[in-house]
């Protein structure tokens, strides 16, 4: 039988935000307004074809004081208690003035934990107190969560309070908790009930095996990116009496919202391997991240220092600041000093008249096909990972809960690629040179492991802060 836990209390105290937080669901409202949520409904956490546990969320208590009145009017003794409890929503199940307690109860009734949540930021009041007399008469395993909802910090009167109700009492953050935190709390769900433990201890397995998966998706994810950008680029066939300079441009111009599209691309299938597919992301608060690939802030921001890439261009043997090629065939003839004034480079070096006149094994540049790329520039692979570290642990930090957009500190986002360790901006820049040499596909397995290991130790620098 899959673990079910209702997760009760008062009106807006973060119940729904709590399941959306352990079943990893944005689909589910959230508002500030009380009562938002009407009916009690069932959300399985998934992993696969797995379920691995279901929370139910429910109305908020309404007239405690009244149901819990009546409750000790109709039992003769403790032992009653529970069919009190369902004597009670028996009779009240389709009177409007007690429908939330009826909605609230009757997931107990099936056999469902208790997940008693407050807000610790808000002072104690003896008005909970009926609210948790009527759960302990439901005789379930029952778990008090503090959430943290304000500013405030009243969690010790409330632990008191809560310690003479409920078996186990924890702190849990619903807006914040990672995933660290989620299974932490699943471990003390398996405390609640002997015969839940080995279901949910092998849930606990499970999660914790696929957020290793993740990370080996999300390197795979990003490995592609770089693979793809730096094999990319863009073919025109020229006619003999058409000037190339115009079409250079044009092609240059594609290129760049390729590699765009590109990285889009890649953040769309991390934030889907995190179940962030609804994200919203906005350029207003998106500033850092919404920066254009080509400009010059993004260079300095995400990029290498101008040392590190005469450093590195020297380690790849490409010679630092080189562009993009535009080939003629196999043969190559290297028109631009970078990519962030490849436009109209073309022109000022060469003039389009002496470019139609170049010859390059005996033919002119208008005799073929006129191809340009891949990107030469040795910053641009630094400055698509540097990006897609960050846009990755902003993603698999993010809570379910939060419905605002996405959002980048900019202090927490200065140079991360130089953050690099020296020893292994060596192996990536020989893997980056042979991508261009070779056009290597996508399954580049040194490149993906690397690249977990950078995603790894991204996640752990920040968690120490």
């Amino acid at each position: 039988m899959t673990p079910t836990f209702a997760v009760v209390g008062h009106p807006n105290k973060g119940k729904s935000s709590i399941v959306s937080t352990l079943v990893e669901s944005s689909g589910i409202q959230i508002s500030n307004i009380p009562g938002t949520t009407v009916d009690s409904e069932t959300y399985p956490m998934r992993i696969k074809d797995n379920v691995l546990y279901e929370l139910v969320d429910t109305p908020g208590f309404q007239r405690p004081r009244k149901v819990l009145a009546w409750l000790e009017k109709n039992s003769k003794s403790a032992d009653d208690r529970p069919q009190t409890v369902a004597k009670f929503v028996e009779t009240y199940q389709h009177d409007k003035n007690f429908h939330d307690e009826c909605e609230l109860l009757k997931p107990l009734l099936g056999g469902a934990g208790i997940l008693y949540v407050v807000d610790g930021s808000k002072p104690y009041g003896v008005e909970y107190e009926a609210e948790m007399e009527i759960l302990r008469w439901t005789g379930r395993p029952r778990m008090a969560l503090i959430n943290l909802i304000g500013e405030g910090d009243y969690i010790e009167e409330w632990r008191t309070a809560l310690d003479q109700y409920f078996a186990i009492v924890r702190v849990f953050d619903a807006m914040h908790a990672d995933a660290s935190k989620r299974i932490g709390l699943l471990k003390s769900f398996a405390e609640l009930n002997e015969a839940w433990q080995p279901s949910l201890l092998n849930a606990v397995n499970i999660l914790e095996v696929d957020q290793i998966q993740r990370y080996k998706r999300s390197a795979k994810v990003i490995a592609s990116l770089l693979t793809s950008a730096l094999t990319a680029k863009q073919s025109k066939m020229v006619a003999e009496d058409v000037d190339p300079a115009p079409i250079i441009e044009k092609l240059t111009e594609a290129l760049k919202e390729n590699l765009r599209k590109l990285e889009q691309k890649a953040r769309k299938e991390i934030e889907y391997i995190y179940r962030h597919q609804h994200i919203e992301r906005k350029e207003s608060t998106m500033e850092l991240l919404a920066l254009d690939l080509f400009s010059s802030e993004s260079s300095e921001l995400f990029g290498l220092s101008k040392s590190q890439i005469i450093t590195s261009g020297a380690a790849s043997g490409a010679v630092a600041g080189l562009g993009i090629d535009v080939m003629l065939g196999g043969a190559s003839l290297l028109l631009g000093s970078s990519i962030g004034a490849l436009i109209g480079g073309v022109s000022a070096l060469f003039g389009s008249e002496k470019l139609g006149k170049v010859k390059v094994l005996g033919k002119t540049l208008t005799d073929r096909n006129l191809n340009v790329g891949p990107v030469k520039d040795v910053n641009l692979p630094y400055i698509l990972l540097s990006r897609a570290l960050m846009h990755h642990q902003l993603v698999s930090e993010r809570n379910h809960a939060i419905r605002e957009a996405l959002v980048m500190e900019a202090e927490s986002a200065q140079h991360i690629s130089q953050n690099i360790p020296d020893e292994t901006k060596k192996q990536l820049d020989k893997i980056f040179s042979t991508i261009r040499q070779r056009g290597y596909d996508t399954g580049n397995k040194a490149l993906r492991d690397i690249i977990e290991v950078l995603l790894t130790e991204n996640m752990k620098a920040d968690m120490q802060k």
